[in-house]
């Protein structure tokens, strides 16, 4: 069998940790599990210790951030032999069939190499129905892949192949991580998954969303749930950095600012107020996205210690 390893990023865990980390017991597939804990202070590392003792835990006095966190545990995995890497969100968990049905898929697909992201169709925390971002990612490419064809007219489709989906559920074959890397840290939480998926297409690389095989994300349920009071908009610092394409900061900054001229002129302040706080971002972090951009487009697996 191959050598498998999950891996997950915890932070005040203890609503989701025994559902999860049972499931992983229960998996079908033998499976290694490897958790960066967040500086929790909800007893979530101590749970862990107590009734899943054979979890690697590696624990940070501070709260890393997800993509962070994930990189020390990929980077440890990578260590130990690992031949793929499935990345879980906390709040989620498996079914005893979800590892080996990816497997399957894995060893049955024509061509390997330019498989990036396997993923099981997310359910929400009801196990009844499709996550909603799922809704949302089939929706977006139904057009171009005639989704709904299939699913109405139930066509033996064994796969979706998909422009993106969240990182709840990942499932990372060893040479993703050789040639794709790690997550980029610039992104504490949220849009560090954007940023990988852009730079997987850079490589050449698909992401895959497998029919047959399910696994739950128990997350809000609301396809507008970031809250940007609490969490930075970095969309824009996203597609500066996209490898797929030349985007520099200084062009962002010009037509943000002509976008700031225009929705003051025309009332729409809070549009501009938002705009003129992404200009004053990008401008302050200017040489750093341009770095950054070098670097992901130049080394050999970015952000992690292979």
């Amino acid at each position: 069998m191959p050598r498998i390893y999950f891996i997950i990023v915890t932070y005040n865990a203890m609503k989701w940790a025994e559902r999860c980390f049972s499931s992983l017991r229960k998996s079908s597939t033998p499976l290694q599990v490897i958790v960066v804990d967040n500086g929790s202070t909800d007893g979530t590392q101590e749970f862990i210790k107590s009734n899943f003792p054979e979890v690697e835990l590696i624990q940070s006095p501070e709260n890393l951030g997800f993509g962070k966190a994930n990189n020390l545990g990929i980077e440890l995995a990578y260590k130990n032999g690992a031949e793929f890497f499935y990345l879980m969100n906390q709040d989620a968990w498996i079914f005893e069939d979800t590892v080996q049905k990816l497997i399957n898929f894995y060893e049955n697909y024509h061509n390997k190499v330019e498989i990036g992201i396997l993923s099981p169709i997310h359910l929400d925390g009801s196990e009844k129905k499709l996550e909603i971002f799922v809704e949302k990612y089939l929706g977006t490419n139904a057009f171009k892949d005639r989704i709904f064809t299939d699913l109405l007219l139930n066509q033996n489709r064994k796969y979706f192949e998909l422009d993106f989906i969240n990182a709840a559920h990942w499932f990372l074959p060893k040479d993703t991580v050789e040639k794709v890397g790690g997550f980029n840290p610039y992104f504490f939480h949220y849009g560090e998954d954007n940023e990988y998926v852009n730079r997987l297409r850079y490589k050449e690389k698909k992401t895959f969303l497998i029919k047959d095989c399910f696994a739950v994300h128990d997350g809000k349920q609301e396809l507008g749930k970031v809250d940007y009071s609490r969490y930075t908009d970095t969309s824009i610092d996203t597609n500066i950095l996209d490898p797929n394409h030349h985007f520099t900061p200084e062009e962002f900054a010009k037509s943000l600012k002509k976008a700031i001229l225009k929705n003051a002129l025309t009332g729409n302040f809070q549009q501009a107020k938002n705009q003129r706080t992404a200009l004053k971002r990008i401008q302050s972090n200017s040489n750093e996205l341009k770095k950054l951009k070098k670097i992901l487009s130049t080394s050999p697996h970015p952000f992690l210690n292979l």
